[in-house]
């Protein structure tokens, strides 16, 4: 049981390794450079083996050749699964809202396991049931169309005004109060996170802070649906967690970046070691 748990960290590490830095330099990576690069979060190297060789199967990660090794690519869905977290991690400014809302009004799912994984899947893209088949969200997302692919799942989608109160309308298809109160919680916890992150800490350590802080943020992806300005309560928590998270993730990126750089250089072997 703890095996699993170690893979299910060890995999949800890897996606934010890949978002937050890999994405950048090409998307790939030797699998040992993988290992160099977890170790300061903790996770074992068979975990992350195994880790990869998962995603790999489930569609996420291509095995690759590399100079350095065997390593192992992002996959064009995996690339367009990031690029869209990336655009809801690092918010910069509202997106604006034309007052308009995307509907899918899917079929009836009569298996149970397909049910519950479509309403999660449905629920990290952004959208939010408004009774048994029919969803909103305030934009379109690019991976809509895959996942009724993927899910077998037939579905009508439009794009409407709502003839009432927006506002009413949001507050009864996600728990904004929950929400608020998650953002809350968060910014304890990120004071905590990046305490070891001092001016003369190791950049293993910086990058490992940054990263369990990029990490505990990315969790709101399956909560908040980024809504427009106009339909939040004032005095937004979100708002606040958001500053904060984009201060600290700024400050801790350099020496982050310099750690992931070094695990990524290829290692000489001994005997070019010994003429330098």
């Amino acid at each position: 049981m703890a095996g699993d748990t170690e893979d299910v960290h060890a995999r949800s590490a890897l996606f934010d390794l890949y978002g937050d830095h890999l994405r950048s330099r090409g998307a790939r990576a030797p699998a040992a450079a993988l290992v160099r690069l977890l170790a300061p979060l903790g996770i074992t190297a068979p975990a992350v083996r195994t880790a990869v060789s998962r995603m790999a199967r489930q569609g996420w990660l291509d095995a690759i050749r590399l100079p350095g090794g065997a390593g192992y690519g992002l996959t064009p869905r995996a690339v367009s699964r990031l690029d869209e977290a990336a655009e809801r991690i690092y918010r910069h400014g509202d997106p604006g809202w034309d007052g308009r809302w995307h509907v899918v009004v899917v079929e009836r799912v009569r298996e149970r396991g397909r049910r519950d994984r479509l309403r999660v899947a449905l629920g990290y893209l952004g959208y939010a049931p408004v009774d048994d088949t029919a969803w909103i969200s305030p934009r379109p997302s690019r991976e809509l169309e895959a996942l009724l692919e993927t899910e077998r799942v037939r579905a009508e989608r439009f794009v409407a005004s709502y003839d009432g109160d927006a506002r009413g309308l949001v507050a009864r298809a996600w728990d904004l109060d929950g929400l608020s109160h998650a953002y809350q919680g968060w910014l304890a916890v990120a004071a905590t996170l990046v305490a070891p992150a001092g001016p003369d800490a190791p950049d293993e350590v910086v990058f490992a802070a940054r990263s369990r802080l990029v990490h505990e943020w990315r969790k709101f992806l399956f909560r908040d649906p980024g809504l427009p300005a106009e339909l939040l309560p004032a005095a937004w928590a979100g708002h606040e967690a958001a500053k904060v998270f984009d201060l600290e993730s700024a400050r801790l990126l350099p020496a982050a970046s310099r750690f992931v750089d070094c695990c990524l250089r290829p290692t000489r072997d001994k005997g070019e070691a010994r003429t330098r």
